[in-house]
């Protein structure tokens, strides 16, 4: 099944996020790291309102090239935390990708208001190696925000209402055993997912599930990438003019691609992520991976 709220797109495209993507060199400064993200100078008063499905863009680069927030919420160690594409940075220097960052050197802002400053800073992304659509599996970035900002589940047509538990399913290849709930993946066929992005709000029948990268017929585009994905509960009204094009579920996963494969829409589970993010603690000394127990806000 498939849905659609505005225009329809028949092209069939890469979807690489940043294409010119992020240099990661001296230039961009470093800061000493820190428990939680320092607000810059002249925002300590100041707030924003975060939410998913908000376009980001990473400085110096233009804001012609951007990507969107996925989720937003909290970790373990109560960080305020965004989840976007890992694939919307590419790291030439080898020194930065898949590896913790805790140094403010990958600033990010709001888009649609740059002169805001940033809204927090990359702390971890999983860089493309040389594919369009970045790392099969791992395809995440994540975000520290600052500690001055809103979190906020509703985004501007997607409400989150936590992380989507599927314990029936298939455990993600990054889980650990025992897999969690939250570290299932949904099966084909009797699953639909609702996403959002610059074209209105998508939904369709997950129809294909490579380890935990979901293909579906709900339309995204360059720009999208990481953007929010939820899962249709059954029952619950999907979107369309009657609703305002709005609709609410758990957090199921982020945008990832367009590939030539039918359908050739691609979004990463949230299931991967979360799973990938324990595994990695699990492996760290210090248990202290930004992101670790990610859990969507439930701040409205």
């Amino acid at each position: 099944m498939i849905g659609k709220t505005r225009k329809k797109t028949g092209k069939i495209r890469a979807l690489p996020g940043l294409v010119a993507a992020l240099a990661l060199t001296g230039s961009l400064g470093a800061a000493a790291a820190t428990a939680h993200a320092a607000a810059p100078a002249g925002h300590a008063q100041q707030t924003k309102r975060v939410y998913n499905g908000m376009q980001i863009a990473f400085p110096p680069n233009s804001t012609d090239l951007f990507c969107t927030i996925g989720a937003v919420g909290t970790d373990d160690h109560q960080r305020k935390i965004a989840i976007s594409a890992g694939h919307c940075i590419r790291d030439k220097s080898g020194k930065y990708a898949d590896h913790e960052i805790p140094d403010d050197i990958i600033p990010v802002v709001d888009r649609n208001d740059a002169k805001f400053g940033p809204i927090g800073y990359v702390r971890y992304f999983k860089d493309p190696e040389g594919s369009q659509t970045g790392h099969a599996t791992k395809d995440y970035m994540v975000i520290e925000l600052l500690p001055t900002v809103t979190l906020s589940s509703q985004g501007p047509y997607l409400k989150q209402t936590g992380v989507l538990k599927y314990p029936k399913g298939p455990v993600s290849p990054n889980a650990m055993k025992p897999a969690l709930d939250t570290e299932r993946l949904l099966t084909t066929g009797n699953n639909e997912i609702i996403t959002s992005g610059q074209t209105g709000v998508w939904y369709g029948t997950v129809m294909n599930n490579d380890n935990g990268i979901y293909r579906a017929p709900a339309v995204n585009k360059p720009g999208d990438s990481g953007g929010p994905v939820i899962w249709h509960v059954p029952g619950t009204d999907l979107p369309s003019q009657a609703n305002k094009f709005q609709a609410a579920g758990p957090w199921a996963g982020i945008t990832k691609a367009i590939t030539l494969q039918l359908p050739p829409f691609n979004y990463t589970s949230s299931a991967n992520i979360l799973a990938d993010l324990r595994t990695r603690e699990a492996a760290d000394p210090k248990h202290d991976i930004y992101g670790a127990g990610f859990e969507v806000t439930p701040n409205p």
